[in-house]
Formats: C-alpha cells, sequence, structure tokens
C-alpha cells in the first residue's frame, strides 16, 4: 500500500494521518495479487510452460492464505517462484525504529515486549518511523546443516550473563523466521531439514508462536513460509515429519517443459547470450533443436535416474558451450557471423559432466560420458528423422548420393566444406530456415547437420581421429 503523501511519513503520529492500515502479511500479497490480475499485469515474469499447470494452483494457493510446497525434480525453477512471490509485496512497509528490537514491527500491533513498552510510554509523534524496503522482506535458507537455532532461535548466553532471566523473553536469540515477522521465509530442499527443526515448525505453521527450550513465547508471528522438495526424498519415510507435512497449506507440484519449443524458449532466456556484437554467432533453429533434445532424451534414458532429474541448466549450459564453441571459431578463422556445428557439441563434456545423475542398479555399468555420447547421438538422429520425414530422405541427402569422404571438426574452415558441396540443393534453404546458398559458415552447419544424420540412420560411416570425425559414403 501506497501512502497518500508524497514524503513518507517519519513518526507515527504521520503514518496515522495518512489512514495507513496494518494488515497480516498474506492478506498484504492477496490484495496486491487481486490488483495486478484484475489490471491484467505479468503475474510471473520469466516464468515459462507454467501458464496453465503451476501458475493457477499458485494463483489459488495466494489467495487461500496458504503457506505452499513447491515440489518436483531439480531445474524446475522452484526458487524462482518462491522468490517471485516478493513482487506481491507492498514497495516498501512502515516499522517502529527502536535500537535493539529483534523484529521489524507493526506501528500499530508491536509483539515484543520491548517494542509494546516503547510504543506505550512514547506519544505518536514520538515514535520514529522507518521503512523496509520489499526486497529485504525475503529469506532463503537451504536445509542441509541448518540448525534449530539458526532459524527458531536459542537463549542467549551473553544476555543471560548481563542479568536477563531465562525464562524471559530478553534472554533469547531469534532466528530467521521470528526475524522475517512480516515478510516471506523459505527453505530449500525440506527434506534434508533436521528433525529437530522440523518439530520446531509446527507451532510456527498452526498457532504462529515460538517455543525456544521449553519455554513458550506467545508471539503473533506474521510470516508466509515457502519449501521446496524433490519427490524421490519428500516421499522418502521418515525423511518429513507428517504432522509437519499436514501443515503446509499447498503442495505446487512442478514439471520439465511440455513440448520442446517451450523448453527452448527457456534455454535461450536463461542462457541470456548476446549473439550480436564484435563477433556474433547465429544459430540454425536445427542446432537449438539437438541441443534441447539432449536434455529430453537424457531426462528419458534408463542410464540416467529419472528421480532426480534434468535440470534445465543442463540444457542451458550446453547452448552455451556450444554458442561459444562456435565464436572461438569465428575469431580464430574470421568467420562473421560464426555458426554452431555438430562438432561444437564435442565440447558440452565439459558443461554435461557432472550434472547427469546416473542409475547404477544392475548391470548398467556404463560412464558418464557414454551416457552423454548416446543421448546426443539419439537427439541428433530424432532432430534429423523429423526433417526427412517433413522434407525427404532424397531430396536432402542427395548431394552425397554419389560417394564422397569429409572430414568435419569445430575448428575446420567453413570454406572447406564449400569445396565439396559446391551446388546447394534448393531444399536446404527450406528444410532449414536458413539460406545456406550464400553463406558459407551456415552451409557448414548443415553439411555437418546431414552427415550425422546420414550416420545415426546408417547410411555413411565414420572415423574419428584426434578431434577429427571423418564421413565417408
Amino acid at each position: 500500500m501506497k501512502t497518500t503523501t508524497q514524503v513518507k511519513p517519519a513518526n507515527l503520529q504521520e503514518l496515522i494521518d495518512t489512514g495507513w492500515q496494518s494488515k497480516p502479511v498474506k492478506q498484504e500479497i492477496r490484495d496486491n495479487f487481486l490488483r495486478m490480475l484484475e489490471q491484467g499485469e505479468e503475474l510471473f515474469p520469466g516464468i515459462v510452460g507454467y501458464e496453465d499447470t503451476v501458475i493457477p494452483e499458485i494463483n489459488i494457493a495466494l489467495l487461500s492464505g496458504h503457506d505452499m510446497l513447491f515440489m518436483g525434480e531439480k531445474g524446475q525453477a522452484k526458487s524462482r517462484l518462491m522468490r517471485s512471490l516478493v513482487r506481491f509485496l507492498d514497495e516498501e512497509l512502515p516499522y517502529v525504529d527502536i535500537p535493539g528490537a529483534p523484529f521489524h514491527e507493526d506501528p500499530l500491533r508491536p509483539i515484543s515486549s520491548v517494542a509494546r513498552r516503547f510504543v506505550s510510554d512514547r506519544e505518536p509523534r514520538e515514535i520514529p518511523i522507518r521503512w523496509w524496503r520489499r526486497e529485504d522482506r525475503y529469506v532463503e535458507r537451504l536445509a542441509p546443516g541448518t540448525k534449530f537455532a539458526d532459524i527458531i532461535g536459542e537463549i542467549d548466553p551473553a544476555k543471560l550473563a548481563a542479568g536477563a532471566s531465562m525464562a524471559a523473553e530478553e534472554a533469547l536469540h531469534f532466528g530467521l523466521i521470528p526475524r522475517m515477522h512480516r515478510g516471506i521465509f523459505a527453505v530449500n530442499e525440506l527434506p534434508e531439514l533436521d528433525e529437530l527443526v522440523q518439530v520446531g515448525l509446527f507451532n510456527i505453521l498452526e498457532e504462529r508462536d515460538v517455543q525456544i527450550r521449553g519455554y513458550p513465547v506467545q508471539f503473533d508471528i506474521d510470516v508466509l513460509i515457502l519449501f521446496s522438495a524433490n519427490p524421490s526424498t519428500f516421499n522418502r519415510s521418515g525423511k518429513v515429519i507428517p504432522q509437519l507435512k499436514d501443515r503446509i497449506g499447498s503442495l505446487i507440484q512442478t514439471h520439465y517443459p511440455r513440448d520442446r519449443e517451450l523448453g527452448i524458449q527457456i534455454m535461450e532466456q536463461e542462457a541470456n547470450i548476446n549473439l550480436d556484437g564484435e563477433y556474433p554467432v547465429r544459430v540454425p533453429l536445427f542446432m537449438k533443436e539437438i541441443c534441447e533434445q539432449i536434455t529430453i532424451e537424457a531426462r528419458r534414458s534408463k542410464y540416467v535416474d529419472q528421480h532426480s532429474g534434468v535440470s534445465a541448466r543442463f540444457s542451458t549450459a550446453n547452448f552455451r558451450t556450444m554458442v561459444a564453441s562456435a565464436r572461438h571459431r569465428g575469431v580464430l578463422l574470421g568467420e562473421r557471423p560464426a555458426v554452431p556445428r555438430i562438432s561444437d557439441l564435442g565440447h558440452i563434456y565439459a558443461s554435461s559432466l557432472g550434472k547427469l545423475e546416473l542409475d547404477l542398479m544392475g548391470t548398467h555399468q556404463v560412464s558418464e560420458r557414454q551416457v552423454l555420447d548416446a543421448v546426443t547421438a539419439s537427439a541428433i538422429k530424432g532432430v534429423f528423422e523429423e526433417y526427412v520425414s517433413a522434407h525427404g530422405l532424397e531430396a536432402i541427402t542427395s548431394v552425397f548420393a554419389k560417394g564422397v569422404k569429409i572430414e568435419v571438426g569445430d575448428l575446420v574452415p567453413s570454406g572447406k566444406y564449400a569445396s565439396l558441396v559446391r551446388r546447394v540443393p534448393e531444399i536446404w534453404n527450406k528444410a532449414f530456415e536458413v539460406n545456406a546458398s550464400n553463406d558459407e559458415a551456415v552451409r557448414a552447419s548443415c553439411v555437418e547437420f546431414i552427415l550425422a544424420g546420414m550416420y545415426a540412420l546408417d547410411l555413411i560411416s565414420r572415423s574419428q581421429s584426434h578431434g577429427r570425425v571423418s564421413y565417408e559414403t
């Protein structure tokens, strides 16, 4: 809620004069959400592919005033969704400026004994007001290693030494959740949260009070609590206490992109690469499709642990590597623009290894590099078959029908491909949505795609040596 004056109130009386009313954080979020919804504003900028699935569920949860659990495999934008809820907070929120106060106290509803005494002992004009920015009202914590004292609190030995009673509020050091009173607190990887901490969350989620070492401190803690979890660990017996599950208002199930086009859109958005500049890069559609298809094939592979998932970061990292390899060639060989080829995918080991969690149960004794080779080959074959189906194998491959041996590589100049393929079939320009006739670098990319596709269909042979690949018909 914005105040009606241009100068922000500096004391409680000025704040009261504006007509400002305090409200719980969930109501604040709900009111702002409804206003933005009615005005047709974009609610979740940068979130792609969830318009008809995840986002409606979040909308309902916000209107319901629920704490939420975002459940899905890695790389499904769970953390981004949690952070995006900050935009539904007021731009700034007033609080009482009290030295040593543990919370950003509501000027009209203070909850700590320090704040209540401070407010009751002064006239409204004597009570200073400061403003809490929306961005500062969100705190996120990774569950592994998190202790009770970190997010709930602990008795402070220094305060006891100073004379505070062990049973008094003044003896407590408050953790992150109480300190986020009137804000949003998020926990990533909920199943990895220590069981003692999970128990400590019971009262906060249900009663909104705090219990530290047996001393109940009755606070009306006002906080929206968010969690994220992977289904494989969340559903494992004993990882999350049933009583805690029961207290979470809404479970939001995330998912990977439902089709390749959405995956490409996410990949390009997250990669955020400037393809122009002094060393421009032009990426043919089929190379984008292969890059995303590699991720899709990995998600289908029997050698990959599907309970863990294959993150969207896998596509993003590989896309960046592919573009970087093309740009590297462009700089060395003076090719502008540089155009990614199949041979550039030879560098994605660096951006892929470590991102695949293998399922090595039974007889599946393979290396991560072998799995990556297999899913890359499947991706090239799948995309090539789509082009063959749409445009015909003969039209695409006729240029190689009389037999040819071609050596390819990420540092082979594009002109060498042009000398081998002097006549560009008309079908290339239609099939690949690029102009191979006028650009040697584009032609080289098309040639490598066709050769790799023909090899995938067992129409030609391939040999590798010292980073170069030779195809023979």
